[in-house]
Formats: C-alpha cells, sequence, structure tokens
C-alpha cells in the first residue's frame, strides 16, 4: 500500500458536505481526517487526510498533494520546500540544506504565484470514521 497525503481547502461553511465527498471519492487511510484552521483567518480551513494511491485517480477541486514533517506537524509541497531553501541559503538550491523546522510548527508551506506563503494553523477538529 501507498498512501498520499491530500489536503482539501475548504471554507468553514461547506466543509461538513466536503468531508462527505471525500469520505464518497476516497479510500481513507487512518480512519481520520484532520480538519486545520487558518489562525489568522478562521473562515480557511484545511481538511488533510490519507488515501491509498493506488486506488484513488480523481482528484477532488482545491486538493493538492502535501508532504509532512512529522517532528514539528509541518505540512508542504516541494515547490514551497525548494522555495524556502532558496530563501534560507541566500538563493542556492542545495538538497542537503537543513531546515529549521521548528521554525515552521504547525504550519502548511505553499508557493503562489512564485510567492512562498506561510500559514499558520491549529486543530479545529479531527473527523473518525471507520473504512466502508
Amino acid at each position: 500500500m501507498s498512501s498520499q497525503l491530500l489536503c482539501t481547502f475548504v471554507s468553514n461553511v461547506d466543509y461538513l458536505e466536503m468531508i462527505e465527498k471525500i469520505k464518497n471519492t476516497y479510500e481513507i487511510l487512518f480512519d481520520k481526517i484532520f480538519i486545520l484552521q487558518n489562525v489568522d483567518n478562521e473562515n480557511e480551513l484545511y481538511l488533510t487526510y490519507n488515501i491509498d494511491s493506488h486506488n484513488s485517480i480523481n482528484i477532488i477541486d482545491k486538493t493538492i498533494l502535501l508532504h509532512r514533517k512529522k517532528e514539528t506537524n509541518s505540512l508542504y509541497t516541494i515547490n514551497a520546500l525548494n522555495k524556502l531553501i532558496l530563501q534560507l541559503n541566500n538563493n542556492v538550491k542545495d538538497q542537503n540544506f537543513k531546515i529549521p523546522w521548528n521554525n515552521y510548527k504547525n504550519c502548511i508551506l505553499l508557493v503562489n504565484n512564485e510567492d512562498f506563503i506561510k500559514i499558520e494553523t491549529k486543530i479545529f477538529d479531527i473527523v473518525n470514521f471507520e473504512i466502508k
């Protein structure tokens, strides 16, 4: 089994509908969807969940693939990671550069129009369910 961490962007108004859509679209691994909230904008929620990548082809709108640094609960895209390394390492791309992950604890790191974005998050809720 190969898993992928997905993140679906949603507002605090329609997140329950999106959770149902996610449950009906994917085989969710580990029986959980973590709902993170943007600390600076409480209307923005991020639904994070692991799927079995071998059985899932369709990607729901407003959903991206993320990676996670478990020790600091930092979520990031590869593009954001590369952009961060460039910022921290005097514009030098170095795959061995050591990122100070504690500076990005409980954050989602993204790139939007070439701009690096750091979103501080907090747990809004955790949805537990059984796989059908």
